[in-house]
């Protein structure tokens, strides 16, 4: 048989003429051998990679009639490296924060329990964080140390009020509620959350 009597069709390779044919995943699995597999990508590109990082620091007051939470101060130090435009990244970092907010305070997706309907599809019943969740003291410091890996020396900012405000506001969080004797309590940190917290670690839930 020559390579000319073999053709691919509809994924698999057939000789023409007979019904005999094999299909491409079939073909792949027999040559695999125990080795990774063939058509994985094996090829990485070298790239110099340069790490932000920071401190986060905020202050939060809880209500313990109705488990509501205020943020008071909130001060983020952050190395970006060299930065060239500090609007951008202050912007990315406001964001960022926000974000971070949402996901600790009350960003959750519910479902019933029964049929598992999505019950917070739409932002009429997902949280959504908003300007009014701010501290009213709210400091962004840099403390630009420059990046060996890149001519610019600069580094990432996009995720850095993210990964730095969610673990900020929990220890905030579980700090206040010690001295109400609230050992642990998982995020989101909603009103009805934090006060049936209270209540239990009262006795009187």
């Amino acid at each position: 048989m020559a390579a000319a009597d073999v053709e691919f069709k509809e994924g698999a390779f057939v000789v023409r003429g007979t019904d005999h044919k094999i299909g491409m995943t079939e073909l792949v699995k027999k040559h695999a051998g125990s080795g990774a597999h063939p058509l994985d990508t094996q090829l990485t590109t070298p790239v110099s990679a340069a790490f932000p990082s920071g401190a986060h620091i905020s202050e939060v007051e809880v209500d313990p009639d109705t488990g509501k939470i205020d943020i008071l101060r909130y001060i983020a130090v952050d190395d970006a490296g060299i930065i060239y435009n500090h609007a951008i990244v202050e912007g990315q970092l406001h964001g960022g924060l926000m974000q971070g907010i949402g996901q600790a305070m009350g960003e959750h997706c519910h479902y019933d329990p029964d049929s598992g309907q999505f019950l917070t599809g739409s932002f009429m019943d997902y949280y959504m964080p908003r300007a009014a969740v701010l501290p009213p003291e709210l400091t962004l410091l840099d403390r630009p140390v420059p990046s060996p890996a890149n001519p610019l020396g600069a580094k990432g900012a996009g995720e850095a009020g993210t990964t730095g405000s969610v673990p900020c506001l929990a220890n905030a969080v579980h700090h206040a509620l010690a001295e109400a004797g609230v050992r642990h309590i998982e995020m989101p940190y909603t009103p009805a959350r934090v006060w049936k917290a209270i209540q239990e670690a009262a006795g009187v839930a």
